[in-house]
């Protein structure tokens, strides 16, 4: 029997990764967002001033009704959410806990896009913890659509989809893994409504976690492997920025001022064998970093308070004259740097 009235939903998300599914939901036929809720306006940028979120902002430009609590857990916003009389609730990095009140509202289910292969990666940061931790050929990333319980990223799973980690920067893989997730929120919404959705329960022996990125997370081990390194620079691009003091010498051994930058993704080089780990030197490749095993070779940088360079305008500029071969270590930022 074909359906006739359409499946009500309030959709849930705060960045750029939930609008994705908000945009497809948003012209899926079968369903109608009577409600779009998404965290509140915070401040942002240099002035402080109030921002919108992306979902939100993608809301109003669609014309739908945008909710906005600071939390779901007091009787007057369970009973707002409740009017909305929800068939569904479909939540995407939202960024707030939903009671099992909320849990329990819809009358077919409350269903997350969550940005990994669970049960691998539970937790708040999965796209860049497996760029960083996915330096292995094969490493694959992915989407999982799954029934929100009450523990943390530990809801039966209806759909995955992933693909090859690869060359991907967190940015990049945010962007693919978006789109994956919004083609298969609405996939398994048809299932759900044509009475062939099937859950499978996860394996919590297989879990992990993937801790929220903080700044620290963008100091560079060079004493890892350099596969590693170039992974766990990836991961950190584009926030929180791979950072890097150098501290380099004249070729008359005078020291010059630290440098502070940010690194973009660069390259494996030659096998820096004999080399302590973090040793900077300047050859015929540019500018590179000793890691365990190799070289790691500079490509664009961004000095402080500086606009993005290449590393050819690094060395013509801020650090013209420094010698060829070795001249100098990279180690990581202290406060204030």
């Amino acid at each position: 029997m074909a359906q006739t009235k359409k499946c009500r939903i309030v959709f849930m998300g705060t960045p750029e990764f939930a609008a994705a599914s908000l945009k497809r939901l948003a012209a899926w036929p079968r369903g109608e967002i009577v409600a779009v809720y998404t965290q509140p306006d915070r401040p942002a940028g240099r002035g402080h001033k109030l921002a919108e979120s992306p979902v939100k902002k993608l809301a109003l430009q669609l014309g739908l009704p945008v909710m906005q609590p600071a939390s779901l857990k007091g009787a007057e916003a369970q009973a707002e959410l409740a009017a909305f009389k929800p068939d569904l609730l479909a939540v995407a990095a939202y960024g707030l806990i939903l009671p099992d009140a909320v849990l329990a509202m819809p009358t077919l289910d409350t269903i997350n896009v969550h940005a990994s292969l669970l049960p691998g990666l539970r937790g708040a940061a999965p796209i860049q913890r497996a760029v960083m931790e996915g330096w292995h050929p094969d490493a694959r990333a992915g989407i999982s659509i799954m029934r929100i319980v009450r523990k943390l990223d530990a809801g039966p799973v209806f759909a995955t989809d992933g693909l090859p980690i690869g060359e991907h920067t967190a940015g990049s893989l945010h962007d693919a893994l978006a789109g994956i997730g919004a083609e298969l929120l609405v996939r398994v919404f048809d299932d759900i409504l044509d009475g062939k959705a099937q859950a499978v329960d996860q394996d919590d022996a297989l879990a992990t976690y993937a801790p929220k990125i903080s700044k620290e997370d963008g100091f560079i081990d060079w004493s890892l492997p350099v596969v590693q390194v170039h992974a766990r620079v990836r991961g950190v691009t584009p926030w929180p920025g791979a950072r890097v003091v150098l501290e380099t010498v004249d070729s008359d051994g005078k020291q010059r001022d630290p440098l502070s930058l940010i690194l973009a993704p660069g390259r494996v080089g030659q096998s820096a064998q004999g080399h302590v780990p973090g040793t900077l030197r300047i050859d015929a490749e540019g500018l590179s970093i000793a890691c365990a095993d190799c070289w790691y070779v500079l490509s664009t940088v961004k000095p402080q308070g500086k606009k993005e360079m290449s590393v050819r305008d690094l060395l013509n500029g801020v650090l013209r004259g420094l010698p060829r071969g070795v001249c100098g270590l990279a180690r990581a930022p202290e406060p204030g740097e």
